[in-house]
């Protein structure tokens, strides 16, 4: 039986979904498209809706579930009502206080798993729910979000990397291999701590850190083996693998643009590895999260990889344009990123429908 009933995972989600979208209108308002921004405080909220109210609500429901419990669903629950709070444009620091809170519940989760039993892909989850939480924690105190977000990166590049690290635990990398993520991590942690004193130099640090897990992933990740299977397998594996070049690519953008707040190259520094990596990883892991979450089937489609491939593709054009100055292009390549989401909402769905028509035509039959 559940620990926490199905309707209220399904609320959860829902709002993830239009957090997502609201997101998304807001980033191509901030993008330059002359659209109606629906709010007078949406663009702004672009960045810590689709950290706090997107990724940090997933990831905390997926632990909240794993866990079995239900005092872990206050984090989540906290983190969707700062976001819609932040949405609809509460005055005052509400909406951050909640998502603060959401947090500080996300390393709680951590601190019970990590304990039973101790392991390198525990802790480096939990440091980066406690690196979301310290980036909110600035974010609450009066930081302004460029100059927090490299924490959100933190927050989101950890994490991965620790999920990751647990699924090829199997594979038992060789002792030099554990000593390399370790040591990435390390200076990871440390860009971090030194971007709120020193953010140029605390971001070019990270940006090497970024380099070193996105190489040590792609060489160890167990996605190099599976990529050779057919169906669902394989797309899975090159969402992976396509998602750690993303991350290798805003790595290297951080090292060479450190310390851009504003502007083309901060947009380019934030949406490779939020976009490129992140989403992709998203893409890949949704027919096997969701099911966790919902109690939904998702079927594989090979329309999936038309989401992936319009993804990277745009993503590449945004770039460009970001590095180029072609605002245009900048612009159109905003507007694909966010179709391509939206395509993944709709293949998801459509996936979910299909697996309750084939469960219903099993039982007839």
């Amino acid at each position: 039986m559940a620990v926490t009933p199905l309707r209220s995972r399904f609320l959860l989600i829902a709002s993830v979904a239009l957090v997502l979208l609201a997101g998304l209108w807001a980033g191509l308002v901030r993008l330059g498209w002359g659209w109606p921004p629906l709010l007078a405080s949406l663009p702004a909220a672009h960045g810590p809706l689709m950290v706090g109210g997107v990724l940090g609500t997933l990831i905390a429901l997926e632990r909240a579930v794993a866990l079995g419990r239900r005092w872990p669903y206050l984090a989540p629950a906290l983190t969707a009502l700062g976001a819609l709070a932040t949405l609809i444009g509460i005055p005052g620091a509400l909406g951050p206080l909640f998502i603060t809170l959401g947090s500080l519940g996300l390393v709680a989760i951590f601190a019970v798993i990590v304990r039973w039993p101790p392991a390198l892909f525990s802790a480096t989850m939990g440091l980066g729910a406690l690196a979301w939480f310290v980036g909110n924690g600035l974010w609450l105190a009066g930081r302004p979000i460029p100059n927090v977000v490299a924490w959100w990166v933190g927050f989101v590049v950890l994490t991965i990397a620790g999920e990751r690290l647990e699924l090829g635990r199997l594979l038992r990398p060789p002792r030099f291999a554990q000593v390399a993520f370790v040591a990435a991590l390390a200076l990871l942690l440390i860009g971090l701590l030194l971007s709120i004193l020193a953010l140029r130099l605390g971001m070019g640090l990270s940006g090497v850190a970024l380099i070193a897990l996105a190489l040590w992933l792609g060489r160890y990740d167990i996605a190099r083996r599976t990529v050779r299977q057919p169906g669902l397998t394989r797309f899975i594996a090159l969402s992976l693998l396509s998602g750690y070049g993303w991350l290798g690519v805003g790595g290297l953008l951080w090292l060479i643009f450190a310390g851009a707040t504003a502007g083309p190259l901060y947009d380019a520094l934030v949406h490779t590895v939020f976009l490129g990596f992140v989403f992709a990883l998203i893409f890949g892991h949704a027919p096997i999260i969701l099911p966790a979450l919902s109690g939904r089937q998702v079927a594989f489609w090979p329309t999936f990889y038309g989401h992936l491939a319009l993804l990277h593709a745009s993503l590449v054009l945004r770039v460009i344009g970001d590095l180029g100055g072609w605002v245009g292009v900048r612009q159109w390549g905003g507007l694909l990123n966010a179709l391509a989401l939206v395509v993944f909402l709709a293949n998801t769905v459509r996936a979910i429908q299909s697996s309750r028509h084939a469960s219903s035509d099993t039982l007839v039959r």
